[in-house]
């Protein structure tokens, strides 16, 4: 038998079981109706291993660590650590090489913590499956589960394994993550042709999928990564790096930067040598001192430290960050494109109408929770003072295999969505079937598109009632129920009625009856003709509350949001509109995915930027989207849970995937993963994004005035040719204790009033523009300028060298405490209260900073270390004194860009 090879050989490949009977595919899998006894079922798990899917190898923790290494400007520190080695200033190698080990430290102890969380997500939706063993059923670890194994499948179950059907009972199972179809597969036990494609192999169900409804068994044919899920993940090919706009402007500036600092040091090796006939090592060591005063040591380590605080603060917010960057990239998305389903969604059927012959109800409450009932003209009623409408309900109660389980708190559907959803509204209202037991039933089926049951009613007739497709029911009616008896069909009012709540996204079920009086069976020849037409119900998946206004966020924020489902054109309109989408008044432009396989690539991308809505699409159609949409310069999140999701998201800028209904392939190539599948979470997430760009951009403008002090002050000494006042590990110490202390602070500041207001940025933005260099050159100057003034004071004083050069170190520590002030509000004046509020980390990192600043200047073994010395209250006097000239001088800065240049000011 072609294509299936029995166990004991290489490899079991069931590439063609769908196409042999299953007989021939319980012989060659030598098992039978009674399954596998626990020996055999125990060799064959040694010999296929265990059912799961092989988990990515991560990289040796040591390359991860030295992969933090990988920066141009931790080079330069790392060979200023070297030349110090060689001239055997072993403490000051020390203190240098340390920064750049801690940078390390900082990203690998971050870097495991998303996976960790990814992780549990797996084993929250690990199953056990029911299995026929050693003659009888028992429930086991999935994973166990070997080929040959016979297991049993009902309504709710998630499939553990690729299995050929043996027997059915009316199984559908949703196979969207493989196929990407909407509707839930019917299932046969009769073999397909060898050609069939994977949506149309009825006799096969596969790993990872879920029973909608009805049951079966089946013998395991594939388990682990030879299922069809596994062997579709294994040709996904490693997810990229994540490239965000902030990485590429980080890169960038560090090599701009790593330039100018090479070159600026060569200068003054020259004009020292040359000028000043510097000994060799007092070249090096001023070489050094001007490189480790232009390097922001602690960017690297505020930028970690600031992306792993977002990724917490997101994952408590439901969404899990596997790449920190991918948080901050997000507050650069223009254009989310996202499923429909559950994710705008509530991805529970919602019984919303119903209507008679004369009257049209509304339905309250929403999901599979029985709370609410139904309005007529705005008022409660009860269905019993309304004939027709008992007569409906009670049609949609008897004709259901649907039930209703609530587990702490949460309710959940047993069966079919649409059936649920009428379970639901009869339970509204106390309409019960116990009363009507059931004689027999015509189950589905997709070629008559209704249902139908032979019940005894409490009076003790006999009836039939029907639920179905309206227009199916409509040919086999000749009447409808009126107020107190049935009257002649008016086809022409219902089919009016069922185009205007199909127009309005709903998806319309009918209902019908007969009296069966002596009947004890029925057959589908029973409701040939002759029934009287009940009513029909319109039922939709609501919009969560929570993305609407979400969605309406993000118009705001100049964000456009696409809807991307696998629904008809016309429900999806309807719910974009009722989404907010599609605004009031716009005419809606919804491309359909056969348009869309008829469109030209180049044509999509020219259209695709003003598309609300593409419905009846595959996942593939998706990574076409995604092309067309970043063609035109756009940054574009896309959602998605399938396995075919996964090329579109690791194309897309962002991949957000799915945490409940996604696939493992599409959590592996996403930068987001959502523990929610709500569409509201993405929304915060571009807002967090936003708040931790600006809050990197402040800690950068910041940090940068510092270094430019600094290496002013060194340029300054080596031009000028006197000692230099600041040693390299004093400006270490600068750089890397009190520097890196109060801009953790800015860590911690709360988003900018009107955020979510402001266009996204462009990817092309710089990250530091062209008022922002010049506020930079400003504060540098004047914290250099009195760094100098402290450091001539006290050198003016008589005072030794180190006593001279702590107190500079001191000047530049509040100095960078006072522009901290300055940073907290960077387009408005930092002169009012609101600048000692909102924000406790200011005063916690400014007491660290000073406290830190008291032992370097007092510690003996500080004094050691760093070549410190104690100074006098004079110096501290004169270095507050001179700081608070900086603030001043800063906010009279930011008046004059306020009042003459207001639109570089951010």
């Amino acid at each position: 038998m072609a294509g299936i090879t029995a166990p004991g050989e290489d490899a079991l490949d069931t590439a063609l079981a769908y196409s042999h009977s299953a007989a021939e595919v319980l012989a060659v899998l030598d098992s039978s109706s009674d399954g596998l006894d626990g020996v055999t079922a125990q060799e064959r798990l040694a010999v296929y291993g265990a059912n799961k899917l092989p988990e990515k190898k991560p990289r040796p923790a040591i390359l991860r660590f030295l992969a933090h290494f990988n920066n141009v400007l931790i080079y330069i520190l790392i060979a200023a650590g070297v030349l110090k080695a060689i001239l055997n200033e072993w403490v000051d190698c020390v203190v240098i090489i340390s920064v750049a080990v801690i940078n390390a430290t900082v990203g690998f102890l971050q870097e495991g913590r998303a996976q960790r969380a990814l992780d549990s997500i797996r084993e929250m939706l690990s199953v056990t499956a029911q299995v026929r063993r050693d003659g009888h059923w028992q429930k086991v670890d999935a994973q166990t589960l070997v080929p040959g194994d016979i297991v049993r499948i009902a309504s709710g179950d998630r499939i553990p394994a690729d299995m050929r059907l043996l027997a059915i009972a009316n199984l559908r199972v949703e196979e969207s993550a493989l196929t990407g179809e909407s509707l839930p597969a019917k299932k046969d036990v009769a073999k397909v042709g060898a050609d069939a494609g994977l949506g149309d192999r009825m006799s096969m169900v596969y790993s990872g999928t879920i029973v909608a409804a009805g049951s079966g068994t089946g013998v395991v044919t594939a388990t682990g990564s030879s299922t069809e899920i596994g062997r579709i993940q294994s040709l996904i090919a490693d997810v990229q790096t994540i490239d965000t706009p902030l990485t590429r402007k980080l890169a960038r500036f560090g090599r701009q930067l790593s330039v100018g600092i090479l070159g600026m040091a060569a200068l003054m090796l020259v004009i020292g040598k040359l000028l000043h006939e510097f000994s060799i090592s007092e070249l090096i060591t001023a070489a050094i001192g001007f490189a480790v005063a232009a390097i922001p040591e602690g960017l690297p380590a505020v930028v970690t430290i600031t992306l792993a605080l977002g990724v917490q603060q997101m994952a408590r917010r439901r969404a899990i960050t596997r790449k920190l960057p991918a948080v901050e990239a997000l507050g650069a998305v223009n254009v989310i494109c996202s499923d429909k389903t559950g994710t705008l969604t509530q991805n529970e059927m919602t019984a919303r109408t119903v209507v008679t012959a004369h009257h049209r109800f509304d339905v309250t409450g929403t999901g599979y929770r029985p709370e609410g009932g139904i309005d007529l003209d705005g008022a409660p009623i009860a269905p019993g003072d309304h004939p027709d409408l008992a007569a409906l309900l009670t049609t949609m109660a008897v004709c259901n295999d649907a039930r209703l389980d609530e587990a702490d708190g949460q309710w959940r559907v047993v069966g079919e969505p649409t059936e649920g959803a009428l379970r639901t509204l009869t339970q509204k209202v106390g309409v019960d079937d116990a009363d009507w037991p059931r004689l027999g039933v015509v189950p589905f089926e997709s070629a008559n598109k209704f249902m139908v049951t032979l019940n005894a009613t409490p009076g003790g007739d006999r009836c039939l009632y029907v639920k179905g497709a309206p227009d199916r029911l409509l040919d086999r009616s000749t009447t409808q129920a009126g107020g107190a008896s049935a009257e002649p069909l008016d086809r022409v009012l219902w089919e009016s009625r069922i185009d205007e709540l199909s127009d309005q996204g709903l998806r319309v079920l009918a209902a019908a009856r007969r009296p069966a009086a002596g009947a004890d069976t029925v057959d589908i020849d029973d409701v040939a003709d002759g029934l009287e037409f009940l009513g029909v119900v319109g039922i939709v998946d609501p919009p969560r509350p929570e993305a609407i206004t979400a969605i309406a966020t993000c118009h705001t924020a100049g964000i456009q949001v696409t809807m991307i489902t696998g629904d008809h054109a016309g429900t999806a309109r309807a719910i974009a509109r009722e989404m907010g989408i599609i605004k009031t008044g716009d005419e809606p432009r919804v491309v359909t995915g056969a348009e869309l396989e008829a469109m030209s690539q180049t044509r999509l991308r020219q259209v695709a930027d003003e598309v609300d809505v593409y419905a009846r699409t595959s996942p593939e159609h998706k990574l076409r989207i995604v092309s067309a949409l970043q063609a035109q310069g756009k940054v574009v999140a896309m959602t998605g849970d399938g396995v075919n999701d996964a090329p579109a998201l690791t194309r897309a800028d962002i991949g957000v995937a799915m945490g409940i209904k996604g696939t493992e392939a599409t959590k592996e190539a996403a930068g987001i993963v959502l523990a929610d599948d709500n569409f509201a979470t993405i929304e915060k997430a571009v807002e967090e994004g936003r708040r931790i760009y600006d809050n990197i951009r402040k800690s950068v403008l910041f940090m940068l005035p510092t270094n430019g002090a600094q290496s002013l002050i060194i340029l300054v000494a080596i031009m000028l040719g006197f000692a230099l006042p600041l040693e390299p590990v004093q400006i270490l110490w600068v750089n890397m204790v009190t520097s890196v202390t109060l801009t953790l602070a800015l860590v911690f500041e709360k988003a900018e009033d009107g955020l979510m207001q402001r266009p996204p940025r462009t990817p092309d933005q710089a990250l530091v523009n062209r008022a922002d260099i010049a506020m930079i050159a400003l504060v540098s100057v004047l914290v250099a300028g009195a760094a100098l003034t402290e450091f001539f004071v006290a050198r003016a004083g008589g005072v030794a060298l180190a006593v001279a050069q702590t107190a500079a170190v001191n000047m530049l520590s509040l100095g960078q405490l006072a522009y901290l002030l300055n940073c907290r509000f960077v387009t408005s004046s930092s002169l009012r209260p609101k600048v000692f509020k909102g924000n406790p980390w200011v005063w916690r990192m400014a007491g660290a900073m000073l406290v830190l600043q008291l032992l370097f200047t007092y510690a003996p073994f500080m004094n050691d270390w760093f070549h410190t010395a104690p100074i006098t209250i004079r110096g501290w006097l004169v270095a507050i004194a001179l700081a608070i000239a900086v603030f001043l001088v800063v906010e009279l800065a930011k008046w004059v860009g306020r009042r003459f240049m207001p639109s570089a000011m951010w």
